[in-house]
């Protein structure tokens, strides 16, 4: 009799809502394999980005340019998202003080608001999101608005934004800037708020959607928030030790080095314990030992290990360090082993 296949991850979904910087892309660059991984199925994919600096249509020319099949409507940004919370709290026409790019500013008018850039003009609201040429002028007008009453919505709150050259700053650092010179707390649109997440699972008709992305604190957290499952790639912010320490709200359903766990069974991405390997919880450690130590054959399975020593983590996050039983497991999670 011949063994069955299990169904690849993607076949449990209709919808991919999926991150784009650390998850889709690099800045100017694709992140390799994610082409491939994304058109080997047919089930609906939209882009859920928190970075509010280009319109959805200069997204979807960026990835298109990178290879990637993208329709503008399938491009959900924290800009759309933050000019929809703005309609519902503002009378048509009012002012809107836009710190951020002019395809933030294009979303506030396509709201019906008016967006300006000077406390004179009377801002009945502030909007924020990430540009690269914000700086201390507009950072004023926006405190004295917001010091004068103005509702203040932020596009996102990430502090740092991935590039090709590393970690830079990201539109939540410039917040922190108001929130100190202001004293007030904005309503964010973006990851892991719930306005986004809500937008996304609107415009999909998602029945069952999955959530892939690269950060714990924005999009598993959005995914928790809004009830969702969702996938870690290893391929952008968090990382292994983030995993580990990981609250419940920032726990993925799955994880994965890369995208193409969407073409794998979902156990092979599964937090639980994988087959040859056992985790035990012995005096504040996490031991893990291979159930086959020494065997002939091929390498020890690095993923399985690390889920399985992330399941442990999990359930017991009173723990100090991990440790290997055996050579084996050293060779499968080295990069873990230690204080924690």
């Amino acid at each position: 009799m011949t063994e069955a296949v299990a169904a690849p991850l993607r076949t449990g979904y209709d919808v991919l809502l999926l991150d784009l910087d650390g998850t889709v892309y690099q800045g100017p660059e694709a992140i390799p394999g994610a082409r491939e991984a994304l058109a080997a199925g047919a089930e609906r994919q939209f882009y859920v980005t928190n970075n509010a600096s280009r319109s959805p249509a200069q997204v979807a020319d960026h990835l298109r340019e990178l290879g990637f099949d993208a329709a503008d409507t399938d491009v959900v940004t924290s800009s759309q998202s933050a000019a929809r919370l703005l309609f519902e709290r503002l009378e048509p026409g009012a002012a809107v003080l836009v710190v951020g790019t002019d395809a933030l500013a294009a979303e506030v008018a396509n709201a019906g608001l008016r967006p300006v850039r000077r406390f004179e003009d009377s801002p009945m609201a502030v909007v924020q999101g990430h540009s690269p040429a914000t700086d201390w002028s507009i950072l004023a007008e926006a405190t004295l608005a917001i010091r004068a009453g103005a509702t203040w919505v932020a596009a996102n709150v990430d502090t740092t934004l991935p590039t090709e050259r590393g970690l830079v700053l990201g539109n939540g650092s410039l917040v922190a800037a108001l929130r100190t010179a202001t004293a007030r707390e904005p309503v964010v649109a973006g990851k892991p708020a719930s306005p986004l997440m809500e937008d996304a699972l609107n415009r999909s008709g998602a029945d069952r959607a999955l959530v892939v992305g690269d950060r714990l604190d924005t999009d598993i957290a959005g995914a928790n928030a809004v009830g969702v499952d969702s996938l870690l790639v290893l391929t952008g912010v968090s990382t292994t030790a983030d995993l580990l320490r990981a609250d419940t709200l920032h726990r993925p359903t799955y994880v994965a080095e890369s995208l193409d766990a969407l073409n794998r069974p979902a156990e092979d991405a599964a937090v639980a314990c994988h087959r040859g390997w056992s985790v035990e919880f012995v005096s504040g450690d996490l031991v893990i030992r291979s159930e086959n130590p020494g065997a002939v054959g091929p390498r020890p399975d690095r993923s399985g290990a690390f889920l399985s020593v992330l399941d442990a983590a999990w359930r017991h996050p009173e723990f100090v360090r991990v440790r290997a039983a055996d050579d084996d497991a050293h060779a499968a999670v080295p990069f873990l082993l230690g204080d924690m």
